[in-house]
């Protein structure tokens, strides 16, 4: 009986030392794991350091770190564009946007508080808005005009919904379309497509003179002149008078009363050139804006009303009362005569340039009162082209 409990003894004992070698054995593999994932891991730390490290160098020289997209829009241009840059906000040069009329009107109407000064240097710029149902016959007169002056005008076009300028990609006139709506003659939808005109011009903080044109118009002037007549200009150029027949006063409502009275009614030509000013002050209206479109339908024209109007209630004493686009009425009737191939000689352009008549610029007498001129029919392309280096000087 001893024997065999000393047996047992020493069996039990030799079990127990043989658990402690397991649990030591597997402590043994469990530090050599920890030790070997620790450093897997930091070499692989490092390795992918490393490589962003490369990445990081190699883009740094190649691609900016600013966020890029396509396009700024949902146009299918290509090419890569900084939507986020100040360049883009201040200067837009893509003039495709999905803003409505209220968006864009709001938007083109901030004004930034601190008056007379811009984080840029801003040269002042002339914003040349075309309103035309399609083509414009006389664009190549207009890229003779505008070349060589590139940093000191914008082009704006309006033309129906659908239709594309067909120029060359060097044109001046390449991708300046704005988002157009259907104009129709003597309704609402021309001052609406007035108003769009200057609100997508504005969106550009350069542009400081505003001048309305037709496909029908032509400059009677160099850019050089033209350009410094308007940036010099104290007032802008809206021709705004009273006109007491039923052409005139006979066209008002007294349903705009209270807040369009009958001694405030103006009439006025449709091709204006505004401040940028006074540009801001039209697209911001909604007041005024509101009642011509409700209570002003023909016989009464809002483009041939609203902005003498509005002008003549709250901002006269920047208004020279007067246009700058010359046109002939004497033949009579709803619309201005139209000139041919035959009508353009020296004379006749010399006489529109130097017609006799005299005017205010700057509280004092000049001879130079028009810089634009209407109506031309296409086929007078050819030879006032003839004329731009003998009497238009460019």
């Amino acid at each position: 009986m001893p024997r065999c409990r000393m047996d047992k003894e020493e069996g039990e004992k030799h079990l127990g030392l043989l658990k402690l070698m397991q649990i030591l054995s597997f402590l043994v593999v469990f530090v050599a794991g920890v030790v070997i994932g620790l450093a897997t891991t930091s070499h692989v730390s490092r390795y992918f350091t490393s490589q962003a490290e490369l990445y990081s160098f190699i883009n740094h020289f190649s691609v900016p770190t600013t966020h890029v997209e396509e396009n700024c829009t949902d146009s299918n241009i290509c090419e890569r564009k900084d939507c986020s840059s100040f360049h883009m906000f201040i200067h837009p040069d893509n003039l495709t946007h999905a803003m409505s009329d209220d968006e864009l009107f709001w938007r083109a109407s901030m004004v930034s508080k601190r008056e007379n000064y811009y984080p840029f240097k801003r040269v002042p710029k002339v914003a040349f808005m075309f309103l035309t149902r399609g083509p414009l016959p006389m664009l190549p007169l207009w890229e003779r005009f505008f070349a060589g002056h590139d940093n000191l005008f914008s082009i704006y076009v309006h033309a129906l919904p659908g239709y594309e300028l067909n120029v060359s990609t060097s044109s001046v006139f390449y991708r300046r379309q704005i988002p157009s709506q259907r104009v129709s003659w003597g309704t609402v939808s021309l001052a609406d497509a007035e108003r769009r005109l200057l609100a997508n011009a504005l969106l550009d903080f350069s542009n400081e003179r505003f001048v309305l044109l037709s496909e029908s118009c032509i400059p009677v002037y160099n850019f050089q002149t033209v350009y410094d007549y308007l940036t010099n200009s104290a007032h802008s150029f809206v021709e705004s008078y009273d006109e007491p027949t039923r052409y005139g006063r006979g066209r008002y409502s007294r349903q705009m009363l209270p807040d369009i009275k009958l001694q405030h009614w103006r009439k006025g030509s449709q091709w204006f050139e505004l401040s940028r000013a006074l540009a801001i002050y039209i697209v911001a209206d909604t007041k005024y804006y509101t009642l011509f479109k409700k209570f002003c339908k023909p016989a009464c024209y809002p483009d041939e009303h609203y902005i003498p109007t509005y002008l003549n209630m709250f901002h006269g004493s920047l208004n020279s009362n007067r246009t700058v686009t010359w046109v002939d009425w004497s033949m009579g009737g709803p619309h201005p005569a139209m000139y041919g191939p035959a009508n353009i000689t020296e004379s006749f352009i010399e006489s529109i340039r130097n017609n006799g008549t005299e005017c205010l610029y700057n509280s004092e007498i000049t001879s130079v009162c028009y810089l634009f001129a209407r109506k031309f029919a296409p086929s007078t392309l050819e030879p006032l082209l003839n004329l731009t280096s003998s009497v238009m000087k460019f």
